[in-house]
């Protein structure tokens, strides 16, 4: 375990660029200045077949992924997993152009290996092209720019997440109080006596009850807080690698066990529409790119496999199992439950039995512990420079100081948008979108424009998959804002109606239970 788990941590290292390299504005002196990365397979210890399969599962499976059955409503049942394949399927081929693109380059420059940022800036300064030789900097920075919002985006993400999964955990063991305590005295009369619907469960489908522990979710955000600063402050991630094998195996058992739930009952498919409305759609692609979030590891795992020639055969099958487990879970999620779907199919299920507290309680620790793993990347772009201007005394105060506040700036993300599903689709369509779609078609035309292998083909499918991330990139992100900014509904899943009903259904349930005991 411990050789699986370095190497687990090894992985994040190749995204962070040095602090030199990302201050410098000339890109030859770059070139010059830095050491080339050295591919681990040169010493033995680089990862086997079957540990770059695992890593490669491991970056594609998040929250991403339990929020793909309301991007499956928000593209209907039919047009939703056929456009799920579809993205895929692109996202995959984006991840081959990135890795051609890449070897092409170490080829032309004699490097062993280069990060996604190395690879945008040598190829724009190597371009025959002087406007591409002139902003090769600037290039480098674009993509460092959105790696870090990517990151950073995911860390506020995690922490809408852990709140409301963590509302629901309290609430439902307050409810379960509640009830355990009122039945008994409901017993002791000869007439059944009404128990108040406020004291039973609001939701069967997991809403928060309506008294008790009913705190706001932004308290449960800033209740948080401490727990991530802490955490955060562990500044090498080989620390942690008992925490993320331990976080590893509790999101697997979470997933296990939310497939058994939705296999037990697939709903009423007439009541599902078969397509939906195309302002919905742009909702749809934000989320399904989140949660193809792996692009950014795939080259530090090519650059520190064995044998680098089998990694296109790994990631085919990785992409191609990940693909597969997205459209099962999105779709049987979106069966089951229906229009009532959640932001995070965890949130959808009921308090009534102790595996779905479980689930929620083990996926929240893999989340709270993936969230020191996303914040590596950002904070060491980002920190070094800024401490490197300060005295050596102040140095480590300072990085623990700036590291908190990088962590309350998540969170004051966080709590401006405290919907998962908007902040699902408005980090999808921002920052997703650019490094999965956009960034890697252009990549591959600058790449072989001066050596004249660009065919009228290739020309086309690129500047087709650059423009349909950039159309998503503009939509997404409008449609989100405009939902945040003016909510076109109830901010839960099933509007007053439906969460009326469901009370009711809650009452009669149980003085139904009250009659059977009797």
């Amino acid at each position: 375990m411990g050789k699986t788990q370095q190497l687990d941590m090894e992985v994040m290292t190749p995204l962070i660029e040095s602090p030199v390299q990302g201050s410098e504005e000339n890109s030859d002196e770059d070139h010059e200045l830095l050491p080339p990365p050295q591919h681990e397979q040169d010493n033995g210890r680089g990862l086997s077949f079957s540990q770059a399969l695992i890593h490669l599962l491991k970056g594609n499976l998040g929250t991403g992924l339990l929020g793909l059955p309301l991007a499956i409503h928000n593209a209907g049942i039919i047009a939703g997993p056929i456009c799920l394949v579809l993205m895929g399927v692109v996202c995959v081929h984006c991840m081959h152009i990135l890795v051609h693109c890449s070897h092409q380059l170490c080829e032309r420059l004699k490097r062993p290996s280069m990060s996604y940022s190395d690879t945008v800036a040598f190829a724009m300064e190597h371009s025959s092209y002087q406007c591409f030789k002139k902003t090769a900097g600037l290039g480098r920075h674009v993509v460092n720019f959105f790696l870090v919002l990517t990151q950073l985006g995911f860390c506020s993400t995690y922490i809408v997440f852990l709140a409301e999964n963590i509302k629901q955990v309290v609430e439902g063991y307050q409810e379960n109080s509640t009830l355990a305590s009122t039945f008994p005295l409901a017993l002791t009369n000869v007439t059944a006596t009404p128990v108040p619907s406020a004291q039973l469960v609001a939701d069967p489908t997991g809403a928060a009850p309506t008294g008790g522990w009913d705190l706001d979710l932004r308290l449960y955000m800033l209740f948080s807080l401490p727990f991530l600063i802490v955490l955060v402050f562990l500044k090498e991630l080989r620390n942690m690698a008992v925490l993320c094998f331990l976080a590893n195996v509790c999101m697997a058992v979470s997933v296990v066990i939310i497939f058994l739930y939705i296999l037990s009952d697939f709903g009423d498919a007439r009541h599902i529409p078969l397509t939906a409305p195309v302002g919905r759609f742009p909702f749809f692609f934000g989320t399904a790119i989140f949660a193809f979030e792996g692009i950014g590891v795939v080259l530090p795992l090519e650059n520190q496999m064995r044998d680098p020639k089998r990694f296109p055969m790994a990631l085919n099958i990785g992409m191609g199992i990940v693909t597969v487990l997205y459209v099962t879970l999105g779709t049987l999620g979106y069966l089951h439950f229906g229009d009532s779907i959640k932001g995070s199919i965890t949130l959808n299920l009921p308090h009534d039995a102790w595996t779905n507290q479980l689930v929620k309680i083990l996926y929240s620790f893999g989340v709270f512990v993936s969230f020191a793993i996303q914040f590596f990347v950002p904070a060491e772009i980002l920190l070094p420079p800024l401490c490197a201007r300060l005295p050596e005394s102040w140095r480590g105060i300072c990085e623990m100081l700036l590291r908190g506040l990088l962590v309350c700036l998540t969170l004051s993300w966080a709590v401006l948008i405290p919907r998962l599903d908007l902040v699902i689709s408005l980090v999808g369509a921002v920052s997703s979108s650019a490094l999965a779609l956009i960034f890697p078609p252009l990549i591959e035309l600058v790449t072989y424009s001066d050596r004249r292998q660009v065919s009228r083909p290739m020309l086309a499918k690129n500047l087709l998959i650059a423009s349909v991330g950039f159309i998503g990139f503009l939509t997404g992100t409008y449609v989100t804002v405009a939902e945040i900014v003016s909510p076109s509904g109830d901010p839960g899943p099933a509007g007053e109606e439906q969460q009326a009903l469901a009370a009711l259904a809650a009452v009669t349930q149980a003085f139904n239970l009250t009659d059977g005991i009797r």
